[in-house]
């Protein structure tokens, strides 16, 4: 094995389904190259010693708002008690509207940050700034590739503001998923992505499928995060909103709707139908009183359920522990959502659904971006408890280490890529204007 590197693992997780004890994975330019049991690669000084610990995909975070980190501990100043009038009243005017490149620039440090202390690897995410208009993405992906995450960006395209200022969230995603394929990152790509039914005409969502297919890519949008967007859509067009978007032959293989949290079971039927893929953010459905997903349902019917956090927790044990016992309650069956079922939705299943399926698993030819977590639990771990040890015991603070294509971007609770204690402070700063609360 001379001239090789990788990691030896006490647990090595290559994916949900394929967990073995005391082996290693051996790692070439950026991607795994092969499994083989630690006594292969004894004494060897290019593998990093970590048998005392779990090695495990890096997490995949299906769905994140990175500038919603300036609302983090900021006073919910509005009367609304649903997902539209909150928009409306707080969200849009107190926040997304007054977003500019400087504060795009700080909240991804911290957002990017965030991510890296809760173990997530890569991430998909929508940024919604329609006076921050163009350059915007380009702003995200100087910061992501600086910190050495793995990204899906898309700015959320909607008419809520005017038809031109739509025009222009679209030519934002077209020339920036242009921008990184010309560019050739492996790591930061682009994705077409628009709002609702109900702030965006049909010709708008039109338009914007038709551009995803020219460019080859996928598209995204928020779909039935509360029961508002359905009395909406009934009320507008006398159709469910998965109804208004199969009528205009919008649903295919090529779509990642999130949320999905009010959902009809023909709705579910014709997503499954199409091969849609969704994403689940259980803790900003609970923040917002919007209702529990019924991701059970959407499981069954064979769906790819990806894991996200909404720019909320970006903690991943924990919103993986959320989504393991919320459902079971709702549910009252202590059966629902097991633990190899909620690991693949923030692993495996969460990469299928953000469209990169060589991540999310340590198989050969996967990419290397792995997770190393502290195997120091008080009772043994086998194969059978191991996934579950991980979602009900582990936490944050039992990450050692947090490597994205081959290469350490944190180490024994620091990043290695941004000034943590810097960006801190320019956040804190740039909170007390955003939020009107300086001395």
């Amino acid at each position: 094995m001379a001239g090789t590197r990788g990691v030896k693992a006490g647990w090595l997780i290559l994916s949900p389904d394929d967990i073995r004890g005391d082996h290693a994975l051996v790692l070439t330019e950026g991607k795994v190259t092969d499994v083989v049991p630690n006594a292969r690669v004894a004494g060897d000084r290019g593998f990093v010693d970590a048998r005392d610990a779990i090695v495990s995909p890096g997490f995949v975070n299906a769905h994140m708002h990175m500038y919603g980190m300036l609302s983090h501990g900021m006073e919910f100043t509005t009367k609304g008690r649903s997902l539209k009038p909150i928009l409306e009243d707080f969200w849009w005017p107190r926040i997304e509207d007054r977003l500019n490149h400087d504060l795009i620039r700080l909240t991804t440090e911290a957002a990017c940050l965030d991510m890296l202390r809760g173990g997530i690897t890569c991430f998909n995410d929508i940024l919604e700034a329609p006076n921050a208009l163009p350059g915007c993405l380009a702003v995200e992906a100087e910061v992501v590739e600086k910190a050495g995450l793995r990204a899906v960006l898309s700015f959320e395209s909607t008419e809520r503001v005017s038809p031109e200022n739509g025009q222009a969230g679209l030519a934002e995603n077209a020339a920036f998923i242009r921008r990184q394929r010309e560019l050739g990152s492996g790591r930061v790509h682009g994705m077409m992505c628009v709002h609702t039914t109900f702030t965006c005409s049909l010709d708008f969502l039109r338009q914007a499928r038709r551009m995803a297919r020219e460019l080859g890519g996928s598209i995204q949008l928020h779909l039935s995060e509360s029961g508002d967007e359905s009395r909406v859509s009934q009320e507008r067009y006398g159709k469910l909103p998965v109804e208004v978007y199969e009528d205009i032959g919008f649903l295919d293989e090529g779509v990642l709707a999130s949320q999905c949290v009010v959902m009809d079971p023909v709705e579910i039927a014709v997503l499954a139908r199409r091969g849609v893929r969704v994403s689940h953010q259980p803790v900003s459905n609970c923040s917002i009183g919007g209702g529990i997903s019924p991701v059970p349902d959407m499981l069954a019917a064979g769906l790819a359920v990806g894991l996200g956090t909404d720019g909320e927790v970006n903690d991943m044990f924990e919103v993986m522990r959320i989504a393991h016992l919320i459902h079971k309650g709702r549910r009252q069956d202590p059966a629902v959502m097991p633990p190899r079922t909620v690991f693949a939705m923030a692993t495996e299943m969460g990469a299928r659904a953000v469209g990169l399926p060589d991540v999310g698993v340590l198989r050969p030819g996967a990419r290397a971006d792995l997770i190393v977590i502290d195997a120091g639990t008080p009772t043994p771990l086998n194969r059978r408890n191991l996934l579950e040890q991980i979602l009900l015991y582990r936490k944050a603070s039992d990450l050692r280490g947090v490597m994205v294509e081959g290469e350490w971007v944190w180490r024994d609770g620091k990043s290695l890529t941004l000034d943590e204690g810097r960006v801190i402070r320019d956040l804190r700063e740039a909170a007390l204007d955003f939020w009107g609360e300086r001395g």
